[in-house]
């Protein structure tokens, strides 16, 4: 019996990383029911290198924007030759409606918000069973990580780092929870601190060089983003803000503890079953109220305590005991 014909798929996904990593579930999902499928992925530069490994990956097509809006053309161009099994556009745009595609999966803003997962989810009409976020790796990083992570003892996983200033939490105060947790008599007592950020964060590392000391692994600005999730998994818990090194993490299946202030949790909360947000006395909507532009340059993650984040974390690593 001759194997089946080659099933194509485009999928656009997102610019940024933390809302690239929250739809990947729908490629395994797809990679799974459809046996014989062939993936094209379209997305940002800085998230195109998270479906290097994808199985079945024809190509990456890194997306990237001009002011004219050039880019849709460009980018029809790069595939309108191809006769596509499935066109999934998470991005609402009307590129499909011009190319031969058996069907369409078009991203529609759900009326209500909802997390980005069910919303991605709602796009393949599976919000009843949504896919939760997966990456690919192969042997290759999986080794690499290994080493990286070779040592004694649980790994505390921090990303001090955001993309704005008003979602970052102190740095000193990641310092005190760290201090809190692999210290005597913290639950983590001698453990490893695992540093996270990206090229402009390498800073960071050495601000929590004296907590770490020896026991350090610096990856601040050092590997690549599946690397990072592959160390990530071998991580006992993570703690960061609202970034895409916290859906990293989370998609990494390690306890996951996300700091929010700025954003929205309903929408943008670490999904997992072993992962949590956490926020000060201020919802959202108050910051919002406070700064409705979301322009201003400062922190609104002050009102959220150190002991606040130390509990948390201690709840968290109380229900992930094996």
């Amino acid at each position: 019996m001759p194997p089946a014909a080659a099933f194509p798929i485009l999928f656009i996904t997102a610019t940024r990383i933390g809302d690239a990593v929250l739809s990947s579930g729908l490629i395994r999902r797809l990679h799974d029911e459809i046996p014989n499928a062939r993936f094209t992925i379209v997305a940002g530069p800085v998230a195109a290198p998270l479906f290097a490994h994808t199985p079945n990956l024809d190509r990456v097509i890194v997306f990237e924007k001009a002011r004219s809006g050039g880019h849709w053309f460009d980018l029809w161009r790069r595939v309108r030759h191809t006769r596509w099994g499935l066109v999934v556009d998470l991005r609402g745009s009307g590129l499909s409606r011009f190319l031969s595609t058996k069907r369409r999966a078009i991203h529609r803003k759900s009326a209500a918000p909802v997390h980005k997962v069910l919303e991605a989810a709602r796009t393949l009409r599976i919000e009843d069973e949504p896919a939760a976020p997966h990456l690919f790796t192969n042997a290759d990083v999986e080794t690499y990580a290994d080493e990286l992570t070779r040592g004694e003892g649980p790994i505390l996983a921090l990303a001090p780092a955001a993309n704005w200033v008003g979602k970052t939490w102190p740095m000193e105060r990641f310092s005190q929870v760290a201090m809190r947790l692999l210290r005597e008599p913290g639950p983590l007592q001698g453990g490893r601190l695992m540093v996270l950020g990206g090229a402009d964060d390498e800073t960071l590392a050495r601000q929590l060089k004296d907590v770490g000391g020896r026991r350090l692994i610096d990856l601040a600005g050092k590997v690549d983003l599946l690397t990072a999730f592959a160390c990530l998994k071998r991580a006992r818990l993570f703690i960061g803000n609202d970034s895409g090194a916290m859906h990293l993490a989370a998609a990494a299946g390690v306890p996951t503890l996300g700091l929010f202030g700025p954003s929205d949790e309903q929408l943008y909360a670490p999904w997992g079953e072993h992962a949590r947000a956490v926020r000060g006395p201020r919802g959202y909507a108050q910051i919002k109220a406070a700064d409705p532009g979301f322009t201003q340059m400062i922190c609104h993650m002050m009102d959220l305590p150190v002991e606040t984040v130390v509990a948390a974390a201690r709840d968290l690593l109380k229900a992930t005991e094996h």
